[in-house]
């Protein structure tokens, strides 16, 4: 039976995200804070509570503080025009990353943000001057977990790893996931399970239909 739908590799790592790619889609909805840094005319309908009052023109005031997707975040930011600037959310801080430098594997990556790499990774498109230090952040972080992420996924044959997935990333559980199918693949080729020779379907509808001619 075919699968409904077949997975499409995310892109938020590199440049743009991947819009066919669902994991990206929801990476995009992820609120980033900002702050407007200039009035912004007719749309304080659309961010009345956010932005505490707005005039009453219905513009969104020089210096509110909003909540914003990361797509319209980044739609919205221009280095020449100072529309918006953006902060930092607090886990890609320096506290945080100072945290991840000590030992990334006590924290609970999902639970901070399901999508931090992917994430931290599109911040970069801010001229940011933390940038060079979160992308060595993520870098390290992601070389901390990954040992102990397969090394997890390799041992785990037939257990449950419900409380282990549950701390990871969405990249890391694609990882996770691709470990434990190598490994049970493996075990697979172990019982001589791998290349087993089978009829096919066109085959088995033949000699159904040979034999009901027979009988007839």
């Amino acid at each position: 039976m075919s699968e409904a739908y077949f997975r499409v590799e995310s892109g938020a790592l590199g440049p743009e995200e991947n819009f066919l790619s669902l994991d990206d889609i929801l990476m995009s909805h992820e609120k980033l804070p900002v702050r407007t840094e200039t009035a912004m005319p007719r749309l304080g309908a659309f961010f009345l509570e956010r932005s505490a009052g707005a005039e009453t023109d219905n513009a969104v005031p020089q210096g509110s503080k909003l909540e914003l997707p990361l797509w319209l975040a980044k739609g919205l930011f221009d280095n020449k025009r100072r529309i918006l600037s953006v902060e930092l959310p607090k886990i890609y801080q320096e506290g945080w990353r100072t945290v991840f430098s000590a030992d990334a594997n006590v924290v609970d990556l999902h639970k901070m943000g399901p999508h931090f790499y992917g994430f931290g990774s599109q911040l970069l498109h801010f001229d940011s001057p933390e940038n060079a230090d979160i992308s060595q952040s993520l870098l390290q972080t992601f070389i901390g977990r990954f040992r102990r992420i397969m090394d997890s996924s390799q041992n785990a044959y037939n257990e449950d790893t419900s409380a282990l997935v549950a701390r990871l990333d969405e990249m890391e559980r694609g990882l996770f996931q691709t470990g434990q199918k190598g490994l049970n693949d493996f075990q697979c080729w172990e019982k001589g399970q791998a290349s087993q020779i089978t009829a096919s379907n066109l085959v088995q509808n033949y000699k159904k239909r040979k034999f009901t001619d027979m009988e007839d």
